[in-house]
């Protein structure tokens, strides 16, 4: 009877911490994404710590990332996103760039992503906002430096997500963008998220300051829609610039066929919403990998 229920007590403690591990290794894989056996393992080396554990494979495919990072360097991105933050006085707009569409639609590359633009963001709120504009580019060398929330720099952040989907990324470019508080800051991107968190990502984006007399909520997003769509070169002054014959090739703002109603141009709806531009950008997805390869061509050819 008493050895009965010493097997008893033993099987229902051995079920009882089977459950148990099985329920840190489920918590360790949906917070991680990495596998069984790695997840097994951390906690296994941590004595069942799940914060432990979580630390220490995050190390383990850093350090991988940076050996992957390393071999993978110089294989071609031409895939990824393209993210914008803005609120109403600071802007930014970020290349993330990795080799495939597939990983540019993965969970762990948006979480990258969300990390950088956030960072760079931050970094976009310690520009000046004492006159009406303010804006800085950053190259991928000078993106690599800066911190994300965790204290940690970009480079360390795309290391370990290297290590996690086994691709080469870089984070090509960056603009940060400060306007003063008579300004108006607005930003899109294209195809359009249904739940930015907090960043926007699409192939496109762009970002646009302007000043208005009118209260008018809708303008600014129409207008970053217009600059994706239309791709202009630049503002245009009526008394400098003048508009060509072909519309179709219009690369003035102000003479382009307003995107969202052809039958006015960017100038007249300026007119008509008391409105002015000050400046704008747009990042297009992969278009300086384009012009690189362009210009091989042509050195080829030469």
């Amino acid at each position: 009877m008493i050895s009965s229920k010493i097997i008893r007590y033993v099987h229902t403690n051995n079920v009882l911490w089977q459950a148990s591990n099985k329920s840190l290794l489920g918590k360790l894989r949906k917070r991680t994404g990495y596998t069984f056996s790695n997840c097994k393992k951390a906690l296994e080396l941590h004595q069942n710590d799940l914060d432990k554990a979580e630390i220490w494979l995050k190390e383990q495919a850093q350090a991988l990332g940076w050996s992957k990072a390393e071999k993978l360097q110089g294989r071609s991105t031409t895939q990824g996103l393209i993210a914008v933050i803005v609120d109403k006085c600071h802007g930014a707009l970020v290349e993330i760039n990795c080799e495939t569409d597939f990983v540019a639609r993965n969970k762990q590359f948006h979480g990258l992503a969300d990390t950088i633009a956030t960072a760079v963001f931050q970094h976009a709120l310690t520009l000046p906002n004492d006159k009406a504009i303010s804006k800085i580019i950053l190259d991928a060398e000078a993106l690599k430096t800066i911190l994300a929330h965790d204290g940690k720099t970009i480079a360390d952040h795309s290391a370990l997500t290297i290590g996690t989907v086994g691709e080469n990324i870089g984070v090509r470019r960056a603009l940060c963008m400060s306007v003063s508080p008579d300004v108006k800051l607005a930003g899109c991107t294209h195809p359009a998220p249904i739940n930015p968190v907090p960043a926007s990502f699409g192939r496109y984006g762009s970002l646009v300051a302007y000043r208005t007399a009118q209260h008018n909520e809708q303008l600014g997003m129409q207008l970053c829609q217009h600059i994706i769509g239309m791709n202009p070169t630049k503002i245009g002054d009526p008394n400098v610039d003048q508009p060509i014959k072909s519309v179709d090739d219009e690369s003035v703002m102000i003479y382009q066929e307003f995107l969202l109603d052809p039958s006015l141009t960017v100038q007249q709806l300026l007119i008509d919403s008391q409105a002015e531009i000050l400046d704008f950008a747009r990042f297009e997805m992969g278009e300086l990998s384009e012009e690189k390869e362009q210009l091989k061509a042509a050195e080829t050819c030469g």
